[in-house]
């Protein structure tokens, strides 16, 4: 080989080298790890098979569901989508049966996977703040059962257990640094992290600054609770600058864990939203703060930012919720926390689009809605080819943008190092 074509040859490994490096450090993130809440207490919701398009084209990655739906579960196989399946309060004391613990594994996880991504079972959600004794004590055992029929089975490294909290068991949560869990809660609480801490799995808290403003709007900066205050607060005792209560109330959290010596224990938030209509005494509950909130909170997921107290943790952060949910019992807000309507369009403008199904050809089927054909490649004018979202025009055209932004870089980059 002579000299000539040594070198050719090692200024084209040069450029194939510097094209990989090029691919990974100009290519846009447009992804990002969203998760989401996919309650179904309604009866005007779409079949699952029509909501797999719709998750995954908002760029879901993670579904929490509340049950273990085989529906669902049957209708994501195959598409990568991780889940946390519930399993329901009204399970708990049986599941203080080893066997029946176990049984409940067959039937709802196992047969499942792995065509479906299951990674996470919820026993249980809020059962610490029901003021139910009976329903408290029987938490950590199901827990443990389950964990325990998940080791028999040999799963538990692809599955794991917790179960959701919400802020009520925190005693103090002001200033962050003070943050610290109930005293009648305290002993369950040093279980259940102890359980955490030998499995491996995360301390689940659904976090809503809506309930703090509601609760207190004349005292509380709106401006705050939105990811929009220009000042912020900085605790007094740690130093650290708070420029939202999301991340206040989970830096309470993760100091009322360090107080009862669990600082490694994983946290993560499994519900966060905001409703988009409430009742008339529901201060906030409106649909233009709705939107602040959670287009605010998908740019924070984006960031991939931790809290100041933790800035490099991973929230896996979950928002609540996929769809408004008609038969939710209490205030009007309750049925209101959806980012989509029923039919598929968006509750209100989060950058995606999403197109109405409505049709006058259509029936209900059972557990679906109205308009939505079940005919496989039913597609209504201005939808995508899956019948069910279509993006938005203005996201179409930054993705395009984005895409030749790109190769034009890379390859004014290639005929710059060829010429040199």
């Amino acid at each position: 080989m002579d000299l000539a074509s040594l070198h050719f040859s090692s200024s084209l490994q040069r450029m194939l080298l510097l094209l990989l490096l090029l691919s990974v450090s100009l290519l846009p993130n447009w992804v990002y790890s969203l998760g989401i809440n996919y309650g179904q207490i309604a009866n005007n919701l779409p079949t699952p098979g029509a909501v797999v398009p719709l998750v995954k084209s908002i760029g879901a990655t993670r579904v929490k569901l509340y049950d273990a739906d085989p529906r669902v579960l049957k209708a994501f196989a195959n598409t990568g989508v991780e889940f946390i399946v519930g399993l329901g309060n009204e399970y708990l004391a049986k599941m203080r049966d080893p066997k029946q613990a176990q049984d409940w594994i067959k039937t709802n996880v196992q047969c499942h996977l792995p065509a479906t991504k299951i990674t996470c079972i919820a026993v249980g959600n809020e059962v610490l703040t029901l003021n139910d004794s009976v329903l408290s004590s029987n938490l950590l055992p199901a827990m443990e059962n389950v964990h325990t029929a998940l080791v028999n089975l040999n799963l538990d490294k692809q599955v794991v257990v917790t179960t959701a909290h919400n802020l009520g068991i925190l005693e103090f949560s002001y200033p962050p640094s003070s943050g610290s869990f109930r005293k009648d809660l305290a002993q369950r609480l040093t279980c259940i992290l102890d359980f955490h801490s030998k499995t491996g799995s995360p301390f689940l808290i659904n976090a809503y600054p809506y309930f703090a403003y509601k609760s207190n709007p004349k005292q509380v900066p709106i401006d705050f609770v939105l990811f929009e205050s220009d000042s912020g607060i900085t605790d007094a005792v740690s130093g650290l600058h708070y420029g939202n209560m999301f991340h206040a109330q989970i830096d309470a959290v993760h100091s009322a864990m360090e107080k009862l010596g669990y600082k490694k224990v994983c946290l993560q938030i499994s519900e966060t939203g905001w409703p988009s209509k409430g009742d008339a005494d529901e201060a906030g509950a409106t649909l233009d703060n709705a939107k602040k909130y959670n287009a605010n909170l998908l740019k924070l997921i984006a960031e991939k930012k931790g809290t100041p107290m933790r800035p490099n943790l991973n929230l896996n952060i979950y928002v609540f919720a996929l769809f408004n949910e008609n038969m939710k019992p209490g205030p009007s807000s309750e049925r209101n926390f959806g980012l989509f309507k029923p039919d598929g369009t968006p509750a209100y403008n989060l950058g995606f689009n999403a197109t109405s199904l409505v049709g006058s050809n259509t029936t209900t089927s059972p557990g679906g809605v109205a308009g939505l054909s079940p005919v496989p490649g039913f597609s209504p004018p201005g939808s995508s080819s899956n019948g069910y979202l279509a993006i938005s025009s203005d996201t179409e055209r930054l993705l395009l943008q984005g895409t030749l932004s790109f190769w034009c870089k890379l390859f004014s980059t290639i005929i710059a190092f060829l010429l040199y």
